[in-house]
């Protein structure tokens, strides 16, 4: 696998090493070891699955300590333009994100670590989103923000009235208004 480093320091694009030949494709979608070797230690417990339509966005939802999580993310099927944002008070990167294009085609992963915020939308007529996570999820640590704060600036890349939203995604605030956000010397792992 390749991993590729982006603007914000513990956010990684992931590349497996395909294997085509004339009955299809084969890949290893997820290696512990190698996956500790050159991302980081740490141990996925749970593992969930989505199906969303066009212009579905999901987020920008995070978990609060002690219950926070980091994501391995990918798309099976569709298209989504996935985002992490950094969360940390205080951090350099502090308020700016990543943003990915995960295909059923490119095979690409994203690992968001603790402290980050995520997001994505569906750019597909339809997609299937898998993420892996390294703690169990906790109803009253849920946390998010609104997918339409100015101050992050997020290109979702399609008209915002095709955005189709959750009712609680719909009460989501502005990062500024979040008295829940990360202190920048959180574990990321």
């Amino acid at each position: 696998m390749k991993v590729i480093k982006t603007d914000i320091d513990g956010v990684v694009i992931i590349e497996p090493t395909i294997f085509n030949d004339e009955r299809g494709y084969f890949y290893e979608s997820y290696s512990q070891r190698e996956f500790a070797e050159k991302v980081c230690d740490t141990t996925f417990v749970q593992d969930n699955q989505s199906k969303s339509s066009y212009g579905v966005l999901r987020g920008l939802h995070y978990q609060k300590p002690p219950y926070c999580q980091s994501k391995l993310v990918r798309c099976i099927k569709g298209t989504v333009l996935d985002f992490a944002v950094d969360i940390r008070k205080g951090s350099p990167t502090f308020g700016k994100h990543v943003a990915v294009e995960l295909t059923e085609d490119n095979h690409r992963q994203l690992f968001i670590p603790r402290g980050f915020a995520h997001g994505f939308v569906v750019l597909s007529k339809e997609a299937t989103f898998q993420y892996k996570c390294d703690n169990f999820y906790n109803k009253e640590s849920e946390a998010a923000i609104a997918w339409n704060d100015s101050t992050l600036a997020i290109d979702w890349r399609i008209p915002a009235e095709d955005i189709i939203l959750s009712e609680k995604d719909k009460q989501n605030k502005p990062m500024a208004d979040s008295d829940d956000l990360f202190d920048f010397t959180v574990n990321l792992y």
